[in-house]
């Protein structure tokens, strides 16, 4: 630890937490205590209280509360050494000196800190200058002008192969601190001093200060490889430690209690400009630990932006896997997935920025995206692929460091694939069940009827698990009732409560159900056309097909009954009728209990009879 204990309680007793606290909550005095309404979650009453005595604060609400240092941690991301240095500042108090060796290293580094502000505005001037059209004419092709240059701090690293070095020399810094800075590389036998970055668009990066410490950088040439580059490390920048945007991004990431995290530096731009200020990065690599944290520092759900295909769902994976060991309660990530081909410029452009938001607000929690990474595409037709199943998903909780997250985990795992295989077993037979023979009958034994089986469940229809026929009924009438929703949508609006309770066990319908929830929460209009070619565009066009031509995967979809007037009457019958074929399941579970505690033969008929069988 770099302070001591007594020096940590001199500066919390010199800070006034209610004066702290107060610039952010409205307080009221209650006693010797103030209280306000909490900041970290939305309530009507206040059980925000805050007290100079203890020098704590404490939300009777959500649990949250500690010193001023976690308030600062919390309210404005701040690491803890962060937190001391501004409270001890602003108390007065002064904290110990560094070696003569940590002096000299933060004297170098603010000097780097200058060298990397000076490349920046040359940067900038340079894609303002008759040199810098082609980069303009590349930031123009994506919507972006002079403002959002200046907004974004984008600039152009000229071509050839000294034109910063030779610019920074004028303002006497030297070749030690470019190299230092990330700015040059030093000559290697081959070719001399030369530039880091040239004939590409530059991309400011900062720390978490606002302090510019490096560039990404993007080529202009077609064939230019890599794409983009970044600086390399340097004593300012770890790019595994720091998040494109981050510093402007936080103040609005606490305020909305999330983050959102986009792939790269024109995804957050576009975000941004679009009104998600709360969007950021990581720098070219895949999301890091330290970068995790620094998310988690600032909301306790980030939600990351994938695009929807195998790239990113890859990365979705990683991600998913990475945060594994580090969670905790209250702590964990959501997933949202883009349009396969899409990202989040084409996709704002194209749907605008409620679509954005119906995504962002949709986005799948960490087991979800973990278990379809484990079930989809894949077939466990047989009792070993079942069994491996199992094995991975256990792998997956062992790796959770929480003991109480872990148990969670198992249990959702668990009851997963209960549901999903617990009906995964042969067909019953219709006709009278066999007693085995006279003799236990002769001896006055009960009879015995075989033990009661299920059909194949649809919940896994995308990862080939179910083939049956078994629930072809139920799966007819969820079809049904997409369909008109499909002819017409604004039932979603007008029924959207029922729509939200409709047990739908299909996951390709579920998934209609939460686009048309989502679409009708934002705004959009919900035209049968539009509608259409939205989900086109989600990678639903196969849906759509199939609804629109009356086809299923396996069979005939059936005729929109025409016994009711309109689609909205038609809807509400279907509906109904859903909702009781799903009542029978539990119902039947009961019997099937029944029958196994007293296999008696009317309990077996009232099994059969709630399977759909005749008892005759």
């Amino acid at each position: 630890m770099r302070y001591g204990p007594h020096l940590l309680e001199e500066v919390l007793r010199r800070t006034d937490i209610v004066q702290l606290v107060g610039k952010r909550v409205k307080l009221a005095r209650r006693g010797q205590a103030f209280w306000g309404c909490c900041p970290f979650h939305q309530e009507k009453s206040p059980s925000f209280k805050v007290e100079n005595a203890r020098r704590t604060y404490k939300c009777f609400g959500c649990g949250k509360g500690g010193d001023a240092f976690r308030w600062l941690m919390e309210v404005e991301g701040l690491s803890f050494p962060e937190s001391v240095e501004r409270l001890a500042g602003e108390a007065g108090v002064e904290l110990p000196k560094w070696s003569p060796e940590d002096e000299a290293r933060e004297e170098k580094k603010k000097s780097l800190y200058d060298v990397v502000e000076a490349a920046c505005a040359f940067f900038e001037a340079q894609l303002r200058e008759p040199v810098g059209k082609q980069a303009r004419d590349y930031l123009a092709s994506r919507g972006l002008n002079g403002d959002a240059a200046k907004r974004f701090r984008l600039g152009y690293a000229p071509s050839g192969s000294n034109a910063l070095i030779e610019h920074l020399k004028t303002r006497n810094i030297t070749v030690d601190d470019m190299i230092a800075a990330g700015l040059a590389r030093p000559g290697d036998g081959e070719r001399g001093l030369r530039d880091f970055f040239f004939n590409r668009v530059t991309f400011a990066i900062t720390d978490q200060r606002g302090r510019v410490v490096a560039f990404g950088a993007r080529a202009l040439e077609a064939d230019a490889k890599p794409k983009y580059i970044n600086t390399g490390e340097t004593t300012l920048f770890s790019k595994g430690q720091l998040l494109y945007n981050f510093a402007t991004a936080r103040p609005a990431a606490i305020k909305a209690q999330t983050v959102v995290v986009a792939e790269g530096y024109m995804d957050v731009i576009a975000l941004v400009r679009a009104g998600f200020d709360h969007a950021v990065a990581p720098l070219g690599t895949a999301l890091t630990e330290d970068q995790l944290g620094l998310l988690w520092r600032t909301a306790p759900e980030p939600i990351l932006s994938f695009d929807g295909d195998e790239a990113g769902l890859r990365a979705a994976h990683r991600a998913a896997h990475l945060a594994l060991p580090m969670l905790k309660p209250g702590y964990s990530l959501r997933f949202a997935f883009l349009p396969k081909g899409e990202d989040p410029d084409s996709f704002i452009a194209a749907e605008g920025a409620g679509a954005m938001k119906a995504l962002l607000d949709a986005a799948e929690p960490l087991s979800q995206v973990l278990w379809r990474g484990e079930i989809e595409g894949k077939d466990f037709s047989t009792p070993e692929r079942r069994a491996g199943l199992e094995r991975s998903l256990s792998e997956i909780v062992s790796t959770i460091g929480d003991t109480k997250i872990a148990d969670y985990y198992r249990r959702d795992f668990d009851q997963r694939v209960f549901d999903a295989f617990k009906r995964h077993a042969p067909r019953p037979r219709q006709d009278a069940p066999s007693f085995r023979g006279g003799r236990n009958q002769a001896r006055g034994e009960r009879p015995r009827y075989p033990a009661p089986v299920e059909g194949v469940s649809a919940a896994l229809k995308s990862s080939a698990l179910g083939r049956s026929g078994r629930g072809a009924a139920r799966q007819m009438k969820e079809a049904e009732l997409a369909r008109l929703l499909l002819k017409d949508p604004e039932i979603a609006e007008r029924q959207g409560e029922i729509l939200a309770a409709l047990p739908f066990s299909a996951g390709s319908l579920d998934t209609l159900r939460h686009e048309l929830l989502n679409l009708a929460a934002s705004g959009f209009r919900l035209e049968k056309q539009a509608l259409e070619n939205h989900l086109v565009r989600r990678g639903m066009s196969d849906l759509v097909a199939r609804l629109s031509t009356g086809r299923s995967g396996s069979g005939d979809l059936g005729d929109v009954p025409s016994g009711v007037d309109d689609a909205e009457a038609q809807f509400l019958q279907a509906a109904q009728e859903l909702r009781e074929m799903a009542e029978i399941g539990p119902e039947r579970q009961r019997a099937a209990a029944r029958y196994r505690a007293d296999g008696d033969e009317e309990s077996w008929a009232e099994y059969r009879r709630l399977k759909g069988f005749s008892n005759d």
